[in-house]
């Protein structure tokens, strides 16, 4: 098992639950990770070591309107759309709300119960350990209860359970970002950790947690966010179990060429709706991504409050190069977000088998 961080119960003032992923190998929350059908093809693939489910909300799911939240996939050398190395998105959340995806995990673990009775996985890697990490937002109070949910749902299932707090999606007007805010950040760690911590004294399912970030671009942005992980320790130490760096880059914009009728002229408009404007990933955010995972590494190694916190790397990882590259700047497992688009599931056995099956780096 590829493990990260020390052995803990929740407890107060005890390192939290390590998150165990192996291969050290997933997803990202995005729109490839819908559907039934979706996770339950990123499950079976042998190659993913977790899933991790589009971002949901509790209650209604989130006003999906297909005129409005859109996707495109470009060359990034080039700008042109189509099939190429990047995607720029419009999108929001997932339209299916956090029951709906606490059921389909429901039905993937029965699948894999039958699977496993009925001798079908033996020679496979075991989809029983394969951790479901569930991604949700909202506000403290609400991801609070998704937790609570989910930690119910746990005493159920055998597949192991995680949950991403996503504060970083750019593309919600009225909304910006959490966690480019310390007091917010301050406000989700306080209220999850109260809710696991009870949680725990109930004799329930303590689960591993995490927040995903958006990317930082300055030193003080960095030292916001670990300030705000230390302040909110339980006895000293920060109940957070992993950090996943990083989302999409906000405030960017794809134009697509347009053809006049005079010979060579043309002009631009924008490849998505309205202005456009959406959060670019792939190819143009890896260096950012790799840059947000060295630093948060680093500063996150800097005190004990923190040294326990791993990882997720995430970020324009298409192939096996991408892979050892974040896992070399500190990344305990590697998320695929816009190559799954592009390639779909078959982009993991590729990157395995670039790998040579070597994990490690």
């Amino acid at each position: 098992m590829v493990a990260g961080g020390n052995d803990g119960n929740g407890a107060s003032g005890a390192l939290p639950p390590r998150l165990h992923i192996d291969p050290p190998l997933f997803n990202s929350a995005n729109p490839w990770a819908t559907t039934l059908e979706q996770l339950r093809a990123l499950h079976a693939c042998e190659a993913t070591g977790a899933v991790t489910t589009r971002t949901a909300l509790l209650g209604e799911g989130f006003a999906h309107d297909d005129a409005i939240h859109q996707f495109a996939f470009f060359e990034a050398g080039t700008h042109c759309v189509g099939a190429g190395d990047a995607s720029l998105n419009t999108l929001g959340y997932s339209p299916i709300p956090l029951e709906g995806y606490l059921g389909f995990i429901k039905i993937i673990d029965g699948e894999v119960k039958k699977e496993e009775g009925n001798g079908e996985g033996r020679g496979k890697r075991n989809r029983e350990s394969k951790p479901f990490i569930v991604s949700v937002t909202g506000t403290p109070d609400e991801v609070a209860e998704c937790y609570r949910r989910i930690a119910e749902l746990a005493d159920c299932v055998a597949l192991p359970l995680a949950m991403e707090i996503n504060l970083s999606c750019p593309n919600i007007p009225g909304k910006p970002p959490p966690a480019y805010e310390a007091e917010a950040l301050r406000g989700y760690v306080k209220r999850v950790a109260e809710v696991a911590t009870a949680t725990e004294r109930k004799g329930g399912r303590v689960l591993p947690w995490g927040l995903k970030t958006p990317p930082y671009t300055h030193a003080g942005q960095f030292e916001m966010f670990i300030s705000a992980l230390r302040d909110s320790g339980i006895g000293g130490i920060c109940p957070v179990s992993f950090v996943t760096a990083t989302n999409t880059l906000g405030s960017c914009l794809l134009l697509s060429k347009n053809e006049s009728e005079g010979e060579g002229d043309y002009s631009f408009s924008p490849a998505l709706p309205g202005l456009g404007i959406g959060g670019v990933a792939g190819a143009p955010l890896h260096p950012l991504a790799l840059g947000n995972v060295a630093t948060l590494r680093r500063i996150l190694d800097a005190a004990p409050e923190t040294g326990h916190v791993v990882l997720l790397g995430i970020g324009g990882v298409a192939d096996a190069g991408g892979y050892r590259r974040m896992r070399s700047v500190g990344a305990m497992a590697v998320g695929i977000g816009t190559a799954l688009g592009i390639k779909g599931v078959e982009v993991f056995g590729e990157v395995e088998r670039g790998l040579g099956g070597v994990w490690e780096v």
